[in-house]
């Protein structure tokens, strides 16, 4: 069983010095194993009054619990102001008086002994933009304490986009932003970058995929846009590049891409080309970790889900930046890998340097020390569970 325990080898991520920071930077991250937790949206936040888009007692219960079996926890996207939020019932970082309930969250991860990441999001075209009752009755389904009265204003907000083009008939048709409105937004990332380091996070996860307002300025199925955000590869990802640099002014800067659209034959949308491309931009722009999604900005895309569907993009992505120079640049895959003996086969391949693993994480908060019991790998339990047994 000894090469059987890649999984939980320790590993240092260097963080790569940031033009300008605002704020002391660390020159590394050091993971206490390849396993992390992916963002999940929980969908447990306020979404009215003074509390709108804390985390609350759900959320330190469910982010402390796992963080006592991964390397970080990556907090789900988190809207860089209220209207960027995917549901009103969504986490966001648009206020600093934000910062307290946020720091709560930070320390519990940290006390449980991983790191502590937040995801950063825009939901652009996919953000609550549907009728007010459709709304409330999805939002019931997944929160029982869900307000018995809340405004239509409050339920769902104008939704923007690279280009007045909807991601489907369930979404309203989205305004195409300015630039003075892309430099908006870029400030609020920022923004929320420095309430996140305020709050004690060790990173921010940029969430430039599945379809949300950055990955949808990278895909041309979405982004019709004859400006310097449009067009080619390189002025679609000028958006996600500013943002990167401003982010990294703050904290350390990891970003979530989506490989493939998933598009069919002849369609337009972003392919694994453009995502070896990008993410070679990114580690140029100071990234110091790449994680590989896949799909999200065409409705109708045919995804042919199944174990391990996405590894192949983060074995592409990984390849583009050894090549490029960046083999520093550690690549996560994620995507239906549900058992020990499968993610460990994703690293000693070669195909990614971590393994992200979501909704086994779920249904068993202390995944990975079950994990470490399968593989034969020393076990690393808290000290209040070492009498456990498996």
């Amino acid at each position: 069983m000894d090469g059987m325990k890649q999984l939980f080898s320790p590993l240092t991520l260097q963080i790569p010095a940031t033009v300008a920071p605002s704020s002391p930077q660390p020159e590394k991250l050091d993971f206490s194993s390849r396993l992390i937790m992916p963002p999940m949206c929980m969908y447990q936040a306020a979404p009215t009054g003074v509390d709108q888009g804390n985390p609350n007692d759900f959320h330190l219960a469910h982010y402390g619990a796992r963080a006592q079996s991964v390397a970080a926890v990556i907090v789900e996207a988190t809207g860089v102001v209220p209207e960027g939020r995917i549901s009103n019932q969504c986490l966001s970082l648009g206020r600093d008086d934000q910062v307290p309930a946020f720091a709560r969250l930070a320390h519990a991860i940290h006390a449980g002994g991983a790191k502590a990441g937040i995801q950063l999001n825009h939901s652009g075209r996919k953000g609550a933009g549907r009728p007010g009752a459709e709304l409330v009755e999805s939002a019931r389904a997944w929160n029982p304490n869900y307000p018995q009265q809340v405004s239509e204003a409050e339920l769902s907000w104008p939704l923007v986009a690279p280009s007045a083009v909807r991601f489907s008939e369930d979404y309203a048709v989205p305004q195409e932003l300015t630039e003075a409105q892309i430099d908006e937004i870029v400030e609020a990332f920022g923004a929320a970058a420095r309430r996140a380091a305020d709050a004690g996070f060790d990173f921010v996860q940029v969430h430039g995929a599945h379809g949300y307002l950055l990955s949808s300025f990278l895909s041309p199925a979405a982004n019709q846009r004859t400006d310097q955000y449009g067009g080619s590869l390189e002025n679609r990802a000028r958006f996600l590049l500013r943002v990167v640099e401003r982010v990294g002014q703050y904290l350390p800067v990891a970003v979530r891409i989506s490989a493939v659209d998933w598009q069919a034959e002849g369609q337009p949308g972003f392919n694994l080309a453009d995502a070896q491309k990008v993410a070679v931009w990114l580690a140029e722009h100071g990234v110091f970790m790449v994680n590989v999604s896949t799909g999200g900005n065409l409705a109708d895309a045919q995804i042919p889900a199944g174990p391990g569907y996405q590894v192949f993009a983060a074995a592409a992505v990984r390849q583009a930046l050894q090549e490029a120079g960046f083999a520093g640049v550690p690549v996560s895959a994620v995507g239906i890998i549900t058992s020990a003996a499968q993610a460990e086969t994703v690293l000693v391949s070669g195909q990614a340097d971590l393994v992200e693993v979501g909704r086994p994480l779920l249904v068993d908060p202390l995944l990975g020390a079950r994990w470490r019991h399968e593989l034969g790998a020393p076990p690393a339990l808290p000290p209040s569970y070492v009498r456990a047994r498996f």
